[in-house]
């Protein structure tokens, strides 16, 4: 009876254990399934920065997000092709370079096509940044290079027509501009001031997605990728590890305070899409392009006159040099403005006007921004001594003088180099007079017609021209288009080439 009652009084112990367990288990059930909701959630910054105030605020990207993306654009550009090559029996085996050797300048293999068949529309995207309430776009070269109609979308879905204002092969930077008014618009920061480390966004819209935003650091400056396949290509990349992909070119690179910090140019990929760097052109070098284009219709910009390199360990033994940073002057060019003053081949520039450079791509980011004209100072290391030159830069021509406006300049923008020919050459082409393009350069005719360098010019819209000024004054102040009358030297006929201004 004893022990009946110590099981009966345990059994009721266990009995009663059991229950307070599931009351517990229920109770914490009964919390783990119930939802709360919050209303205007404060955003809670990852990290911490110092703001204008020196205070320590939440990191947050959203306030320079909204400012900014209503000033990114979309650009589709469309270049008209005829329709042709896909099809090309000789395309594995020829170019039409061979097949013009034997059948002149202006042989195109055209492949059997249907009647009424329409030239084919080559299609490509990019971005572009509003610098202007007025409608004026800044993007790269590259994006709208060649481009039969230009195509700009607002963030607001608003579609305008773009004209192209110029265009700067030397840095892949191009001016546009569209008929709207008060636009938002990105100001341009001093991207001198950017630091390696520094927050920024990247805003475009990559693979056709619209308006995307994406963040990190300025990873580097004064990046050199050799990218740019122009004799005078001025590479001093930003480099930044914010996503960049196709389709992001053009588009902005902001600092926090929502400052044009760069325009978006290049990734480095092995794939063709973003795979951890990527480099856009300096809000500085955008500031210069884009103020000489819209004054001038060209960039006016200064030059040295010599072949240069990076110094690093490996050359300073070989060449015996002091230093282990700057610039080596590898040769001097003709009408070389710094060879007239003093510098020779050998020296290691180490600064200009004071400001220190360590690589070339900083020494030609500094004097691209200068005008012919323009005084500099170079500070100079010859054989383990500092000395200082005074150099004045001259032109791509050699002359310390900007090209002036309608003058000049129309060569530029035509992108050629033009000769008088002899009359022994007139008589054997059975002309008068002529004018031989001995050069040609990124500009409108390269651009928009399939004129060749040797073509010599006789007329120009109907009118005879004898001289490179009788030249340039039929194209004065000229708007609208032009006709270009010529032959080619070894080839039969007469050829023509229009184009507009």
């Amino acid at each position: 009876m004893k022990r009946f009652g110590l099981v009966l009084i345990a059994a009721i112990l266990g009995s009663a254990l059991t229950v307070g367990t599931f009351q517990l288990i229920e109770q914490k059930q009964s919390k783990t399934f119930k939802i709360e909701h919050i209303s205007g959630a404060p955003v809670i910054g990852a990290a911490y920065t110092v703001n204008n105030s020196g205070e320590l605020v939440p990191l947050d990207f959203t306030g320079v997000a909204e400012k900014v993306r209503p000033a990114v654009v979309h650009i589709k550009s469309t270049q008209m092709q005829s329709a042709q090559s896909s099809t090309d029996p000789f395309g594995e085996l020829f170019d039409d370079e061979l097949f013009r050797h034997f059948f002149g300048p202006n042989y195109r293999y055209q492949s059997p096509q249907p009647k009424n068949q329409q030239p084919q529309a080559q299609v490509g995207t990019g971005s572009g940044v509003i610098i202007n309430p007025d409608g004026y776009i800044v993007t790269n070269n590259h994006v709208i290079d060649h481009a039969d109609d230009i195509e700009i979308t607002l963030e607001d879905n608003r579609v305008f027509k773009a004209k192209v204002i110029g265009a700067d092969p030397s840095t892949d930077l191009a001016l546009l501009q569209i008929k709207a008014t008060d636009l938002p618009f990105i100001p341009l920061v001093n991207s001198d001031e950017v630091k390696v480390g520094e927050w920024v966004l990247a805003v475009g819209n990559p693979f056709n997605l619209t308006s995307t935003v994406t963040a990190g650091i300025v990873s580097a400056k004064g990046r050199n990728i050799n990218i740019l396949q122009d004799r005078s290509a001025i590479e001093s990349f930003i480099q930044t590890d914010a996503a960049i992909n196709p389709g992001n070119s053009g588009g902005a690179l902001v600092d926090l305070q929502g400052g044009l910090v760069g325009i978006n140019t290049a990734i480095a990929s092995p794939t063709g899409a973003y795979t951890g760097y990527g480099f856009a052109v300096p809000a500085n070098i955008v500031s210069k392009v884009v103020g000489d284009l819209k004054k001038y219709g060209m960039v006016q910009r200064g030059y040295l006159g010599i072949m240069i390199h990076n110094v690093d360990g490996n050359l300073a033994k070989e060449k015996n040099l002091d230093v282990t940073e700057g610039v080596y002057v590898d040769s001097i060019s003709a009408q070389s403005a710094a060879g007239d003053a003093g510098v020779k081949a050998g020296d290691v520039i180490l600064a200009v006007d004071n400001t220190h450079v360590k690589t070339s791509s900083e020494l030609l980011e500094i004097i691209g921004r200068h005008y012919p004209g323009d005084k500099v100072n170079l500070t100079i290391d010859r054989k383990g001594k500092e000395a200082h030159y005074e150099v004045t830069l001259r032109n791509r021509d050699g002359k310390e003088k900007m090209y002036e406006q309608n003058t000049k300049d129309i060569l530029n923008v035509l992108g050629v180099e033009l000769e008088e020919i002899d009359s022994a050459t007139a008589k054997k082409l059975d002309i008068a007079c002529g004018l031989r393009i001995t050069n040609l350069q990124n500009g409108k005719l390269k651009r928009h017609t399939e004129i060749r360098a040797g073509f010599i010019i006789t007329k120009v819209d109907g009118k005879v021209v004898t001289t490179v000024d009788d030249f340039i004054k039929n194209l004065e102040n000229k708007e609208g288009g032009v006709l270009l009358e010529g032959v080619y030297e070894d080839y039969p006929g007469k050829y023509y080439y229009a184009f507009g201004l």
